[in-house]
């Protein structure tokens, strides 16, 4: 008899009798020097974990004459004779046969059936993913998910405008999380709406979340409750897919059905009438690694019947649009950058992983080390590093800085505990090869505390491999990508900790693998270090590719800096002009890369380099310099985005230069700090430490500050913390306005007074703003616009932005200043809207047309309008003008309070 044996005569129990014979199984006298199975292990088991505990408590035999005579107990006698006893049988005969399954039963035979596979898949999907490794070193034994799973940070809602932001940004971001009132999600949960929220069907969810946060953990975790019996037995099936193996089959046909039967043999008897009497969940990670061609606008092929073979993408499309299986529900996880790969009108509901709260990370610490000293130890050296305290957000950094520090802390090691990132990877990888010879290379003669010239080719192609993806936008690749790089597949495999088969192989048809490094992090490290060898090695095309033509050939034939400075200068000038930031760590690592402290470490990994204290303090001294008024003409054109600038200020904690950082300290502690001059360095720090500061500030007013114009939009970047934004007298671009944009459309946007006047701002930086507007994140009650040369296009974006956001929350809107002539009649469908609350409208010197005023006397009579003051004062308005608009308040949907004419009370008195 087998276990499967077992739980088929489970399997033949309702739930009631079920429940009376776990009662019985607790209570079951002891057999032998055997106790019974204690009720805590019992309580939530469902039928396979019941027959685990009666086999590992009982063996096998055992659980057989237990469950007999537990049977008897709950008159079931007709499934105790169908057990045969006493049966002659081979070696490892238990002496019972299998059951012999009654012709009659409470459920049809095809329900039976049904049941007896999905059982099956419950137990084959439970060894899957009940155990896990931490990063991708497969060597060491696997860890039991539950016992080291800490609950994540999820919740609903994402700030919308993070494409433009480097993932540690993003993180920079969620590190104040526990400062602010979203009401966190259990990944259990995630289709179940929120005790506040009125009950609605929850079909397709889209998780977002930066690499490494803890996507793929969560979704592992729901999927062993689910099959552990645990949590969401209302679903009948969990179909857990990666797009790194969907990629595998891109260009072969496939329905919906195969594709089941492909990835998980075990389902291979569900047929399309079985699937569609199942409640199915479809569970798709990591959407950010996907190569398909995921077109939602242009569905020229509907499928809707699950037999039917087509593209995967167009199974996948199909299926998130409804078309397919319309009844399944549809769980989808990505990084943010991918995630508007899916139309918002196919989802229903968005979260975001933001990772651990500083309490998860204790307790994650807690969960790894036994010894408290040692994780109380680790606990408060990150405290003392605020990059390392902002990355152990994430869960796979926080198990890379337990390595290394554990490590350390070793008696042997004497050696300075890492305070920068750029240090922490050092000894990362001088730790992993290290590994990886005491595992391969034992007994060889090789000193374990060097790098061989092996290990250096070797970590070069992988740096080669992680620069070419980086720039491609890739964090996983395939054999041919790392043969392009020289790399062999079997040299790849013993470099433990790094790059190493994380692919599953689930039949024949998958002998592929996929790789990619532990975390995007670690894959910019690599990049760094290989792009310093080039600079190094003076790699000629290289060097080109990434710095351009003009900055490598002066490399060696600048008379004003030395080849370091105009390496790290050329690399930080690319950084800056990235859109997407991709650039932004490697640039980190490039700086701290210079250090003699980190070049020690790694040997002749880098080569030998220019690096004396002078220059040094010169690099940083360039740093300090980068983009000033002095270097920057405000009409040159060069748009570089102020959140970018702010990474120069990273590159100067890497050098452990904390010189601007203690500054603005003083600054902040200061009572007369308004006072002191501000370089634009210094204003990018300030920038990023109130953007970081834990309390919002209740006003910042960028005017108040002494410094230059460029220094008062490097501090924009701080209006994301603020309730109260004022600059004027200032040129903005289409990049400062999305800055200011994005403070109005994150998750939650604490701004509620935006005033700009006497800020000029073209029609694209109008339009970039009005986004903001629109997201229904926007919580703006205050918006000033005065005198900001507004075109009618202008005007055209800011309408549709104020129209189209359903909660906006406006009160006072002023536009005075501006020559908005017949702009004003596109603002009166705003006003003729049911969602406008305005109760403020400034007009002031606006050279408002006849057209314009019978717009606004149309639209402010049409609506039961909540305008209460209307700012008419200095508009050349003729006598019929005026007679329209006084007239309004003679309307009973009117509830004008104020009407500002100014200059013009004497043709009112006429009229």
């Amino acid at each position: 008899m087998k276990d499967s044996d077992l739980l088929d005569i489970l399997d033949d129990l309702t739930d009631d009798q079920f429940g009376n014979f776990k009662w019985h199984l607790k209570e079951y006298e002891k057999v032998g020097d055997i106790p019974p199975i204690k009720q805590s292990k019992l309580s939530k088991a469902d039928r396979p974990d019941t027959v685990d505990l009666m086999v590992q408590n009982y063996k096998l035999s055992g659980a057989v004459e237990v469950i007999k005579n537990i049977l008897k107990k709950i008159s079931r006698d007709d499934l105790v004779r169908n057990i045969s006893s006493g049966a002659e049988g081979g070696e490892g005969s238990t002496g019972a046969t299998v059951v012999q399954k009654p012709t009659t039963s409470e459920q049809p035979a095809a329900d039976r059936d049904l049941q007896k596979v999905l059982n099956t898949y419950k137990i084959n999907l439970r060894l899957r993913c009940q155990h896990v490794t931490e990063g991708t070193d497969e060597s060491v034994s696997e860890t039991l998910l539950n016992s080291i799973y800490t609950e994540l940070y999820i919740t609903e809602g994402k700030s919308e405008d993070v494409n433009a932001q480097h993932e540690v940004m993003q993180l920079e971001t969620a590190s104040k999380m526990e400062t602010l009132h979203d009401t966190p999600i259990k990944c259990h949960d995630i289709f179940k709406s929120l005790p506040d929220q009125q009950k609605s069907d929850i079909k397709v969810v889209l998780t977002n979340g930066v690499a490494g946060v803890g996507k793929t953990f969560s979704v592992q975790k729901f999927t062993l409750d689910w099959a552990e019996g645990s949590e969401n037995q209302d679903v009948s099936l969990v179909i857990l897919l990666s797009f790194r193996e969907l990629n595998l089959i891109k260009d072969e046909q496939f329905s919906l059905l195969m594709l089941i039967h492909v990835f998980h043999p075990t389902l291979q008897k569900v047929t399309a009438e079985k699937l569609s009497v199942c409640k199915v969940l479809f569970i798709f990670d990591g959407l950010d690694e996907s190569r398909l061609s995921l077109d939602f606008n242009n569905m020229k092929e509907v499928v809707s019947d699950v037999t039917e073979k087509s593209s995967v993408n167009v199974l996948l499309t199909n299926l998130i649009n409804g078309n397919l299986l319309p009844s399944a529900l549809v769980w989808i996880t990505s990084r943010p950058a991918a995630a508007n790969q899916i139309p918002p009108t196919c989802v229903n509901r968005v979260t975001e992983v933001r990772g651990f709260t500083d309490a998860q990370k204790e307790e994650y610490f807690k969960r790894r080390f036994s010894d408290e000293e040692l994780s109380s130890r680790i606990i408060s050296h990150i405290k003392t590093s605020r990059s390392l305290h902002v990355m152990c957000h994430i869960p796979v950094f926080c198990w890379i800085i337990a390595t290394v520090l554990e490590h350390m802390w070793t008696p042997d090691q004497t050696g300075e505990l890492p305070k920068t990132l750029t240090d922490l990877y050092s000894l990362f990888l001088l730790l992993q090869t290290k590994m990886k010879k005491h595992k391969y290379d034992e007994g060889h003669g090789t000193s374990s505390q060097e790098l061989t010239e092996a290990d250096g080719e070797v970590l070069l192609k992988l740096g080669r491999l992680a620069y070419e993806q980086l720039e491609k936008g890739n964090i996983m690749f395939y054999q041919k990508d790392l043969e392009q790089c020289g790399l062999d597949v079997t040299e790849t495999s013993v470099l433990s900790g790094f790059c190493t088969e994380i692919f599953k192989r689930e039949s024949v048809i998958f002998q592929k693998t996929v790789y990619s490094f532990v975390h995007l992090s670690v894959q910019e490290f690599l990049a760094a270090v290989y792009m310093y060898h080039c600079y190094t090695s003076r790699k000629t095309k290289v060097l080109e590719d990434f710095l351009g033509e003009e900055i490598s050939s002066s490399l060696d034939n600048d008379d004003d800096y030395s080849s370091l400075e105009v390496f790290l200068l050329g690399a930080m000038y690319k950084s800056l002009r990235s859109k997407n930031g991709h650039l932004d760590l490697l640039v980190r690592f490039l700086h701290g890369l210079s250090l003699e402290s980190n070049q020690s470490l790694l040997g002749g990994l880098l080569g030998q380099t220019e690096n004396s204290p002078e220059i040094i303090q010169k690099v940083i001294n360039n740093l300090k310099r980068m983009n000033s008024d002095e270097d920057e003409d405000e009409d040159d054109g060069d748009d570089i985005s102020p959140d970018r600038i702010i990474n120069m200020f990273h590159c100067l904690m890497e050098m452990n230069d904390h010189s601007v950082h203690q500054d603005i300290q003083e600054f902040l502690k200061s009572a007369s700090g308004s006072k002191k001059k501000l370089s634009v360095i210094h204003c990018s720090a300030l920038a990023y430490m109130l953007q970081m500061s834990e309390e919002v500030l209740d006003e910042l007013d960028l005017n108040k500050y002494n410094t230059s114009a460029e220094g008062r939009r490097r501090l924009i970047p701080a209006v994301r913390n603020c309730k109260k934004f004022r600059l004027s007298n200032c040129w903005l671009s289409e990049t400062h306005c999305e800055v200011v944009a994005s403070a109005l459309k994150s998750n939650p946007s604490h701004l509620r007074e935006l005033d700009v006047t006497y800020v000029e701002l073209p029609d694209s930086a109008m339009k970039r703003l009005s986004a903001g507007l629109e997201s229904p994140n926007c919580k703006l009650e205050t918006l000033r616009l005065s005198d900001c040369r507004l075109s009618e296009i202008s005007c055209a974006s800011l309408a549709s932005a104020l129209k189209s956001n359903p909660s906006t929350h406006l009160r006072e809107l002023n536009l005075s200043g501006n020559k908005l002539r017949s702009g004003l009649k596109l603002l009166c469908d705003f006003l003729e809207s049911p969602h406008c609350k305005l109760e403020t409208l400034r007009l002031r010197s606006c050279k408002l047309s006849a057209i314009s005023c019978a717009s606004l006397a149309s639209a402010l009579k049409s609506n039961p309008s909540r305008l209460r003051e209307l700012d008419l004062w200095e508009n050349d308005l003729t006598s019929s003008d005026v007679k329209q608009l006084s007239d309004l308040q003679e309307n009973p949907y009117c509830r004008l309070e104020n009407l500002i004419w100014g200059s013009l009370w004497s043709m009112l008195d006429s009229v």
